[in-house]
């Protein structure tokens, strides 16, 4: 009968039982798909290994970093990111959107009280413009049933040459709108997209591809915000090329800022919020007339 004690036999027991864990294979450190449960710290992948260099293109290295989440977390941390599998906090990062355009399909930013967007202005050579997508932008109308643009999609946008300071050079000098007006060529093919943004169905020929701002209101000449297939307006008799009353609503207030009664940026604001009520909220004299007119040499 051994003199030992059973204390130290059983501790002889554990102690090699925990050499027995210690020694099992290093892939137990990983689950089923192969990726790293407990690593610590960074390591390179073994030589001669398969890794998908996919998972990380812009590294350079062959090694697949998902097998590491330890080394992905110092890497996040050095540059300022959160370790992989903390919580993330604030906002996503933004992706920028190419200057004077937004994603297809995709609304406008929200804009403070008042404010217009500001366009290019006038081109030397006027591009196609790219449109919202098809059936992203909704007509609204007043109960008289006149249209009114999908203010997501069609804000406005003013022109930049345009200020109070240069109206007797622009706008209030004859026939400055015809020099700066973009050519059917550019305007019909974006007539054509406008058309399937808003959902229109009608002939294309019975309805004007118009600036919310007009041209002789400071509105800027190809800028996507400030145009829309605008429908005939209730009564109007569909003749091709025909105008709708918010000409001679924007015939008038041309004429009101020209003199002096009128302000420019509140004549444009009223327009882009509501041309038919424009009128009113600026106190100029008239009412469109009912039906519609012929389209002004100087409309928008």
């Amino acid at each position: 009968m051994s003199n030992v004690p059973r204390w130290a036999v059983l501790a002889t027991a554990c102690a090699a039982a925990l050499t027995a864990v210690a020694g099992c294979s290093s892939d137990s450190s990983k689950n089923d798909d192969g990726k790293q449960t407990g690593a610590k710290g960074t390591s390179a992948a073994p030589s001669g290994s398969s890794a998908d260099p996919s998972a990380n293109p812009s590294s350079g290295s062959s090694a697949n970093p998902s097998a590491n989440p330890s080394a992905s977390s110092a890497a996040s941390a050095s540059s300022g990111g959160a370790p992989s599998g903390s919580p993330r906090t604030g906002s996503p990062p933004s992706r920028s959107a190419p200057a004077g355009s937004a994603p297809a399909g995709s609304p406008l930013p929200s804009l403070p009280s008042g404010s217009i967007p500001v366009g290019p202005g006038p081109q030397a050579s006027y591009a196609v413009q790219q449109q919202p997508a098809a059936g992203s932008c909704h007509y609204r109308f007043t109960p008289a049933k006149e249209p009114l643009p999908d203010p997501a999609c069609t804000p406005g946008a003013t022109n930049p040459k345009v200020t109070p300071a240069t109206l007797k050079t622009t706008i209030c000098r004859s026939g400055y709108t015809a020099g700066i007006r973009p050519p059917t060529s550019v305007t019909s093919r974006q007539k054509a997209a406008n058309a399937a943004a808003y959902g229109y169905k009608g002939p294309l020929g019975d309805a004007e591809y118009a600036h919310l701002i007009g041209l002789q209101l400071g509105g800027d000449p190809n800028d996507s915000r400030n145009l829309w297939v605008v429908p005939p307006s209730p009564g109007r008799k569909a003749v091709k090329g025909a105008g709708n009353p918010k000409d001679v609503v924007e015939s008038r207030l041309k004429d009101a800022v020209c003199s002096g009664k009128a302000d420019l940026v509140k004549a444009q604001q009223a327009v882009a919020r509501d041309w038919t009520t424009a009128l009113d909220v600026l106190g100029v004299p008239g009412k469109p007339a009912k039906g519609g007119t012929a389209s002004l040499p100087d409309d928008g």
